[in-house]
């Protein structure tokens, strides 16, 4: 009978939670066609389009939410079956609230594994897609930025031409092996400038052993030099937060390359510190939807449940939310910046259950 009992509480849990999942997605996917919508509305494109950039983009958004999800999808199975009084049969079997909390949470837990080691590496490819297209479509990119093997690569629109830069190494607010291309409006090269090294710390940039090439005229050789630029460290470093392209697989294996190809050591240790921690965070959020739905056998106002899920979902964001923000200003560290709010619920979390339990 215990067999029959876990399957039910297992399956109609892992139900609960496609349902919900599902809700997520497709209120996503409206919201963002709108969105992907505007953007083509100027340009020959079907609606296809849109409604498939849509769908690529919305999985990488919802891993990011996935701990609200499982606390909406606890918090929805178990008051289902307080209401219609599945979980009083349950307890006369001899299921305690504790086992199902732990059946519910270990659950979770293990959901957060499979999507970091089989999901999320889909939906990081899928998010590399999004933004490899909606590139080629975009009119306002008329500055770019990248990096690859050969290094940082930036391109800028001046007022009468163009501007490209290269260098072959990139540390911190430093540029070494550094090529300036001037282009005028047809693209024919006027000036190339080569710099050993330069700091870009603010918009003027600081280039040191300089040498100035220009058609028909001798090479010009500087100690030091300025130009003034749209970038700076911090913009640069800015363009490349968006770690949602990397998978936790990448960044376990490949750690090492992506620093040397120019993506921040600090943010990176942040996005695989915030991944590491989603598995606990699902286990956590489960505890507290049990917290709230396990107190009691009484049936109960949906309404409630949904106002409290709402209530403790805007909390604990901000609470995240907070936490990342002191990392990122230095009061603490960022790695623990990512596992504060799941140390300050489960410590929460843990006296509930004991109270539950009693019940």
């Amino acid at each position: 009978m215990h067999n029959v009992i876990f399957n039910y509480l297992l399956k109609n849990y892992l139900k609960s939670f496609v349902k919900v999942f599902l809700f997520f997605y497709s209120f996503g996917l409206i919201l963002n066609l709108f969105e992907e919508i505007e953007f083509f509305k100027n340009l020959e494109v079907s609606f296809l389009t849109p409604l498939f950039l849509s769908i690529v983009f919305i999985p990488g958004m919802l891993i990011n939410l996935l701990p609200f999800i499982i606390f909406v999808s606890s918090l929805k199975f178990l008051v289902d079956i307080r209401n219609n009084k599945d979980l009083l049969s349950i307890k006369i079997f001899g299921y305690s609230n504790l086992k199902i909390f732990t059946i519910l949470s270990v659950t979770s837990f293990l959901i957060g594994w499979i999507v970091l080691f089989l999901i999320n590496p889909i939906t990081s490819t899928m998010s590399k897609y999004y933004e490899r297209t909606k590139s080629i479509y975009s009119k306002d990119i008329d500055h770019l930025v990248t990096f690859n093997n050969n290094g940082l690569w930036i391109k800028e629109n001046l007022d009468q031409g163009y501007r490209i830069i290269t260098a072959s190494k990139y540390k911190e607010e430093n540029l070494n092996n550094i090529l300036i291309f001037n282009l005028d409006e047809n693209f024919t090269l006027k000036e190339k400038i080569y710099s050993k090294n330069g700091n870009i710390k603010e918009n003027r940039w600081v280039l040191e052993e300089v040498s100035i090439f220009k058609s028909n005229e001798a090479i010009k050789n500087m100690k030091s030099t300025t130009i003034d630029s749209i970038y700076t460290y911090e913009k640069i470093i800015s363009l490349f937060k968006n770690f949602e392209t990397l998978s936790f697989i990448d960044l376990i294996l490949n750690f090492k390359n992506l620093i040397n190809q120019g993506y921040n050591k600090i943010f990176l240790e942040q996005s695989l510190h915030s991944m590491l921690s989603m598995p606990f965070f699902l286990f956590i959020m489960s505890s507290l939807a049990s917290i709230l739905a396990l107190g009691t056998l009484k049936k109960s106002n949906n309404v409630k449940f949904i106002f409290i899920g709402i209530l403790a979902c805007v909390i604990i964001y901000y609470l995240k939310d907070l936490s990342i923000a002191l990392g990122q200003t230095n009061r603490i560290s960022l790695k623990l910046a990512n596992w504060i709010p799941i140390i300050s619920i489960g410590i929460f979390s843990l006296i509930g259950v004991l109270q539950i339990n009693e019940k």
